[in-house]
């Protein structure tokens, strides 16, 4: 950029050299830095409040237990009369009712779980509980229905079927599912946590009943 003046009649030139963009890239890139700083302190800030909470009410694992198992129908038809059935085909139709307990000082959201009937290591069908949230120190019931029609076992997990259910009038089925869930604390999220269920359930098909029934977790994975 130049200028010019007179000076006793004579013209003088000045020269101004333009504005420096160093000085602007150097102010924009410590602005970033200093924006960066804030929210990184402001992250760890949260975190470390987060943890603090954590450590103070000492979450617990969840509690979901199989509490009730209703027969609604059961039916078992084999290909032959005898025992020794090629095929067989079972229907099925129950009700399965869960008791979720929180003992937490904060609240737990559960996510959807899936829940399997099957009779030696055969599925037969599945039922799926929506997921909810639950409030501290609250316990809370939900069920899902199972209803199998018509499925067909072959060989010898017929003829086992036939055998159970007309000479011992007992057969039994696992429910096995995963329950997911994950802890609420100030409105943050924990990772989450998965509890395995096994359940064990006898059933009379000729009284159409539950006559036993046990359960367990098989194992907790976060």
């Amino acid at each position: 950029m130049t200028s010019t003046t007179t000076n006793g009649g004579a013209r003088q030139y000045h020269y101004y050299p333009p504005p420096s963009s160093s000085s602007s890239s150097a102010s924009f890139r410590g602005c970033c830095c200093c924006l960066f700083l804030l929210f990184s302190f402001l992250a760890l800030l949260t975190l470390a409040v987060v943890l603090v909470v954590l450590l103070a009410v000492k979450p617990k694992k969840p509690e979901f237990d199989l509490q009730q198992v209703t027969v609604q129908l059961m039916g078992i038809n084999p290909s032959s009369p005898t025992a020794a059935a090629a095929a067989a085909t079972v229907s099925l139709n129950i009700r399965l009712l869960f008791t979720a307990a929180n003992d937490n000082k904060v609240g737990i959201k559960y996510r959807e779980s899936r829940f399997t009937v099957m009779y030696r290591g055969v599925p037969l069908g599945w039922g799926s509980v929506p997921g909810f949230d639950q409030p501290a120190h609250s316990v809370r019931r939900v069920e899902t229905a199972i209803a199998v029609d018509r499925v067909s076992l072959l060989e010898a997990n017929a003829a086992d079927l036939v055998r159970d259910a007309s000479l011992y009038d007992r057969v039994e089925l696992r429910v096995v599912g995963d329950v997911g869930a994950k802890i609420r604390i100030l409105g943050v999220t924990s990772p989450g946590v998965q509890v395995s269920v096994d359940c064990t359930i006898a059933i009379s098909p000729r009284k159409q009943t539950v006559i036993n029934k046990q359960c367990g977790f098989d194992g907790l994975t976060v």
